[in-house]
This record gives structure tokens, sequence and C-alpha cells, in this order.
């Protein structure tokens, strides 16, 4: 990599000043264009039309809104022309529509995290700003040609850049920030992929993949503006805290209509009035249950064994059953959803007694044809062979008779046959099934692009409803093998992608491997990696590329709870974020343990976070999977891993608490630490 030429104590400061000059008047022009907008009249000709274009320059004016706390541009190009290239988070014109900034996503801005001695792409000199508090403190020039080392290989790591390095080891308090600033080549690669494209990434932990995710989201809805504005884009993850905490990322990019959601609300079709047992959550979560239920939703179609009789006049045309027969085999061929087939039907009776009006010798018109489609005895006869389903009804059924189960298997899923559909008590596994006959009796909606993160978590019936929402569309799978702590977490992203109906062997489907840990320093990510043997045999570990090998401490306490509270509040007198992650069940213990001591925190339930903003948060175990904080508490390894229903989930537990350390990691124990993490550093 080049060597960075940082700006010496004894330069003027005028050079700094002028770049100080440059971000006042991006400043000065944003709101420029933000009072244009909003003096703009929603005259859309009509009432509708108006209150369209009203709420499209609402959502304009919200998206230029400036914040304070940021600069309008991180960085800057210095090219083979003698133009300058001012790269930032949004798009900014002057009076006469000249850019003053360019958005990040433009693609003459692909140079600023691509270019190299290698390949320059037309760069002379990358220039990066610290920043604090929305002003520029400092730069820092690379010279990418015709400059001292510029013709050196590099290693690609982001150690020579002071100011990459501050900003990636700043400390985290609220929500997820983006990473424009920071983003790697292997990175940005996957942030402009095609919208085409389904891209998964397998990342480590720290590797930046759920930062990614949200950065492509951002840059495809850029690039594909007026496509994806029509068929959406979605993003789901494990739990709302997680969506709380990433949240705050697009709409940082001036994106504000994206979706964010979970696979349990995406498939809300009723309210979850019951618990599984683990085994019979399992089974409801096979693939095999969508074959279940295709039968059982295209058993309802009987066959053909009375003949279609319409009187007409003083006519009586007959349809024989054979023919018939042949009408209902064609439409349940065609491979459309049960519902789109059975409108289809009366129309093809219809016809079919057209044709014999026809060769009786009558002239009968399209309006006859409707007229018979709707006639009392077509609607009787299609109502007889091919009824009208309600998807309660359909689960109901299934679940009630196990049909299509083996016997042991049946036994599990029983449900009373007294109760009925409409008031059965619907467990979360029920909800997803319900979703997958929803969608066998009417299409479910295609969006334009979906990015779903933490996916090797998620059961193959999970896997379908994600998938059938990206259909006609793409996908952004993100996840790790490594942190897979389900029953039915994957072991293949090929796998994965099947059940998401993507073929990794399609041109349009590339599996990339993020393994360099920008996240994580070096002490926290080789201790965690001491449990992949056990857990994830053949799965490399990740690399932390960190310059500062960051801080563990591996304390045995005669009680844990008590020295959870000493830890937490050392942490606490350090700048940034503390997440004190526990075993589910002592959250009141500990929760009660750290008010007694006057350590104020919030508590991260998995639904939702507290509406104050504290820099300590008690964790459950369960809950910390891609949430992040510069100082880990971990507390009792034993007791987190043996909460899960066997040895190599419950290590994949613990090294997915162990990871969401940015700077350092405590780890309180009173029990024996588990396996391979007890031995001496």
């Amino acid at each position: 990599m080049p060597s960075p030429r940082h700006t010496p104590p004894s330069s003027p400061a005028s050079e700094l000043a002028a770049e100080q000059a440059h971000l006042q008047r991006a400043r000065a022009e944003l709101a420029r264009m933000r009072e244009h907008t909003l003096s703009l009249q929603a005259d859309g000709g009509d009432a509708v039309a108006g209150e369209v274009l009203a709420h499209t320059l609402w959502l304009r004016a919200r998206a230029l809104q400036d914040d304070p706390r940021t600069t309008l541009f991180f960085g800057r190009l210095d090219t083979d022309t003698p133009e300058r290239l001012y790269i930032g988070r949004r798009h900014v014109t002057d009076g006469d529509g000249d850019p003053v900034v360019l958005d990040w996503r433009a693609g003459v801005s692909t140079a600023f995290y691509r270019a190299s001695p290698a390949e320059p792409m037309g760069v002379v000199r990358r220039r990066r700003f610290g920043v604090e508090q929305g002003q520029l403190t400092a730069f820092e020039d690379e010279l990418v040609t015709g400059g001292e080392g510029a013709d050196g290989e590099g290693d690609g790591t982001p150690g020579g850049s002071e100011i990459l390095a501050r900003e990636i080891e700043r400390p985290r308090i609220g929500p997820m920030r983006d990473i424009v600033a920071t983003i790697q080549p292997e990175q940005d690669e996957i942030v402009r992929a095609d919208v085409s494209t389904t891209i998964c990434v397998q990342g480590a932990p720290g590797t930046g993949k759920t930062a990614v995710g949200l950065h492509r989201a951002a840059w495809l809805l850029y690039a594909y503006r007026d496509r994806l504005s029509r068929t959406g884009v979605l993003v789901v993850g494990p739990n709302r805290a997680f969506l709380e905490h990433v949240g705050a990322v697009l709409p940082s990019l001036g994106e504000i209509t994206v979706r964010h959601t979970t696979v349990e609300e995406l498939v809300a079709h009723g309210q979850v009035r019951a618990v599984d047992p683990p085994a019979i959550a399992r089974l409801k979560g096979e693939a095999r249950m969508a074959e279940v239920l295709r039968t059982a939703v295209w058993s309802h179609v009987r066959p053909a064994t009375d003949a279609l009789v319409v009187p007409r006049g003083a006519r009586r045309w007959r349809v024989p059953a054979y023919e018939v027969q042949d009408i209902l085999d064609e439409l349940r061929g065609r491979g459309v959803r049960y519902a789109a087939a059975r409108a289809m039907l009366p129309h093809r009776l219809a016809h079919a007694v057209l044709v014999a009006m026809e060769r009786a010798g009558d002239a009968p018109d399209d309006a006859v044809q409707d007229s018979v489609a709707r006639s009392a005895p077509v609607r009787a006869y299609v109502r007889a062979l091919w009824p009208e389903l309600k998807p309660q009804a359909v689960l109901h059924r299934v679940l009630s008779s196990g049909e299509g189960l083996a016997d042991d298997q049946r036994d599990m899923v029983w449900d009373k046959p007294s109760r009925a559909p409409g008031s059965a008590r619907w467990s979360a596994a029920d909800l997803v099934l319900l979703d997958e006959v929803t969608d066998l009796l009417a299409r479910t909606p295609s969006l334009g692009h979906v990015v779903l993160d933490e996916a090797q978590d998620l059961s193959p019936m999970q896997l379908r409803a994600v998938g059938r929402r990206a259909s006609t569309g793409s996908l952004t799978v993100l996840g790790d093998i490594a942190q897979g702590t389900t029953p039915w977490a994957t072991g293949s992203w090929e796998e994965s992608l099947a059940h998401l109906g993507k073929d990794l062997g399609a041109d349009d489907v590339h599996l990339e491997v993020l393994d360099r840990g920008f996240r994580v320093p070096a002490a926290v990510i080789e201790y965690a990696a001491r449990l992949l043997p056990l857990m994830a045999p053949g799965l490399g570990a990740p690399r932390s590329v960190r310059s500062h090998p960051g801080r563990l401490e591996v304390l045995r306490a005669h009680d844990a709870v008590a020295g959870a509270v000493d830890a937490a509040a050392r942490a606490a007198r350090q700048e940034g974020s503390v997440g004190v992650i526990v075993p589910d069940a002592w959250v009141p213990d500990v929760g009660a343990a750290l008010t007694a001591a006057g350590v104020e925190h919030e508590v991260l339930d998995g639904e939702h976070a507290e509406a104050r903003i504290l820099p300590v948060h008690l964790v459950p175990a369960t809950v910390a999977k891609g949430l992040e904080f510069d100082q880990a508490v971990v507390v009792e390894p034993a007791a987190i891993a043996s909460a899960e229903p066997d040895t190599r989930s419950g290590l994949r537990r613990l090294y997915v608490v162990l990871t969401r350390a940015v700077s350092g990691l405590t780890v309180v124990h009173a029990e024996p630490l588990p396996g391979p993490l007890a031995r001496e550093a």
C-alpha cells in the first residue's frame, strides 16, 4: 500500500482551513437545495396526484436534511486532470448544477475505494479527512501514482492510515453508524454488485457484513432508483433490538423509505399464542413441510365424475366428465396458484359449453361465454370440484390430522380436532407454515431486493418465506456458519440459497467470503477462535487487521454476578458503549445488582430497547447476535453454553457473545471455562 503522507504539525493550517471553507460552502448549498424543494408547490393536476407529489417532495426534503454531527464529505480525489472530487454521503450541487460534493454511490466515486498503484483509475492523490463533531480536524494524503511509495504492492490492510484506523475504532454509543468513509475494496465490490445478482456473504465477526448489506441496499436505490422505487427494498433481521441498532444507517445515507422487519413480523398472519416444544418447532421448520402443505392444498381438487350440465333457454348443454377432467389436469399443470387456477376454471368450462353450442350450429359471442361462466350451475359445479380455501382451515386440518406425516411425526404435531381454525392457538412456527399455505393459494408479491441478515439461523421454511418475497428480485444474504445457534442452523450456503429459491451454480448468484476483521481486535478474535475447531471444523479463522490488538481480561470471581457488576462499572468509566452479556435467565438478577450498585443501564430484550440512550446495556446472550459494543463483559460462559440444547450450539452461542467487543473484552466466571477457553493464552 502507498505510504500515507500525513500533514506535519509545522505545515500551515491554510490548506485545512480551505477544506473547512469548502465544507461550509457545501452545507450552504445543501440548505439551498432543501429550501428550494420545500418551496415547490405540490400541484399534480388532481387531488390524488397532488398528494403523491407532496409526499415525494417531503421525502426529498427530508433526505436533504443536514446532520451537523457529521461532515458532508469525508474524502477527496485528485485526478490526472485539474479536477478535484469531494466524496460524501450525498450529492450536493451549486446553483448552476455543478457538483460540490459527489455521492459516494456515483460511478466516479468507485475510485475512492478501489484505486491502487496497480490500478490507479486515473487517481493521483487520495485524501481522507479526520472529523470531530462535524468539523474537519486533519487530513491525510495517499499518493496513488507519481509519488514515493506509489509503486508498492501493498497488503490491502487499512493499518497504514491513521485516520482510517481512528474511524474504525471510534467509540460506539447509540445505533450503528454507516461505514462510507471506511469501505474496503473487497467490501465495495459486494456493495456495487448488479441489482440482478444475488450475493451471499459468509462473513466472520467484525468483517462488516451487516454494514456491507445495508450499503448495498443504499447503492442499489441510487443506481436503480426508478426500478426499486416501484418494487421496493426490504431489510430482514433477527430481532427488533438488532433492527433498532442498524436502523439509522440507511437514513444517514439519505434513504428513508426502506422497511426493516423480522421474519416473525414478515409472516404475522395472526397472533402467536402458543409455544412449541423444541422437537415440534424443528419438525415444523423442516423443508418437507412445504410438500406436505402443497399436497394438502391441491388434494381439495376433486376428480370430475359427473358431467357439467348448463340449461340455457330451451336447451341443456352438456360437457362430459372426461373433458372436464382434462381441463382440471391442464389447470393444475400450469404452475399457477390454487386460487388463480380456480378463478380460471369457470371461464374454461364456459368455453367448453360454447364449443358445444358452435357444434350445434349456434354462433355465441364473448358476452354469452361470460354469462355462462357466471351462471349458477357453473358456479355450483366449480364449488363442488374446486372449493375455495382459507389458509387457516388448511393448516388446521394438517395439524389436526397429521396428514402427510409419518406416524411418530403425526403424534408430535397433533392439535385438538375440536378446536376451530378461527380460535386455534398458533405458534411462531405455525405462522411460517401459514405463510406457505397463503402463498400456495395466492402468489406473494415480490420485492425488487431483500437484504437478509443472520441467515444461517433460519429454518428451511423461514428461508422459503423470505425467498418468496424476492421471487422475481434479488437478495443480499448475510451470515456466518460458525455463528449458527438454532436447531436448524445451516451447514451449507448452497442449501440455504436453494430454500431461498436461488441456485448457487447460476451465473447471477455469487458466494463471497469476508475474513478480514475490522471491528473485533486481534486479542478478542483469537480468544474466541479457540472454539472454532470444536463447533465448525474446516471453517477458517478470521484475521483481525486492526492496528491495536485490543484488551482481553479473563477474571475468576467467587460470585459471577458481583464480578459482572464490578467489571461493568469499570468499563462504564471508559469512553464508548458497554455490553454486559449474560445467560438469559440471569437478566433479572444482574439487572437488580447493577441498579443497586448505581450503574445505570438499559435492557435489550430482543423486542425493543428502552427509550433512554445509556452507555451500559444488559444483553441476554440470545439477543447479542449482530450487536457491537466498545467494551463487552461476558458473564459465566459455561452457563451461556449449557443453556443451549447441545454442545455444538452452546459453543456457537458462546462464540457469538465473545465477538461483540470492539475495543476490550472482559470474561467473568465462577464456574470452569468451557473446553479450549480454559487454557492459558
